[in-house]
């Protein structure tokens, strides 16, 4: 019996599918973490984007830590550093388990300081179609 060697035609790709997949799960833990600025669980509404001018980000911590534009702050220092004549639109970024006499507290401190335009900011609610 005469054996041929006979090349083989056919591409293994299981180990590519492998590869691919070990991509995909590192690429979707490591999305979560790319996002900057402070991590907040933001409830849900309709409306419409705002648009990304200047402005005066403050957020809410669940557990009560206050932030202006990602530093953080205490009540009393936010007010300090917001004083004066004050014409920047302010957003206010809640954790949705925040008690809500802690964001009253806040919006009361911003239109004491004398800010008039004050912006919620939500996650967009899902829909489906």
């Amino acid at each position: 019996m005469e054996r041929r060697n006979k090349a083989l035609s056919e591409i293994n790709v299981t180990p590519f599918v492998d590869v691919m997949l070990v991509l995909l799960i590192i690429f979707m833990a490591t999305a979560p973490l790319l996002q900057q600025g402070v991590d907040v669980n933001l409830p849900q509404a309709s409306g419409q984007k705002l648009s990304p001018a200047e402005r005066v980000e403050i957020t809410i911590k669940r557990g009560g830590n206050i932030y202006l534009n990602k530093s953080a702050v205490t009540l009393d220092t936010l007010k300090i550093k917001l004083s004066g004549k004050f014409d920047k639109e302010v957003f206010l970024k809640a954790d949705k388990d925040v008690p809500y006499g802690t964001v009253v507290a806040v919006m009361g401190e911003l239109r004491e300081i004398g800010v008039e335009k004050l912006g919620m900011v939500t996650e967009p609610k899902a829909r489906f179609r």
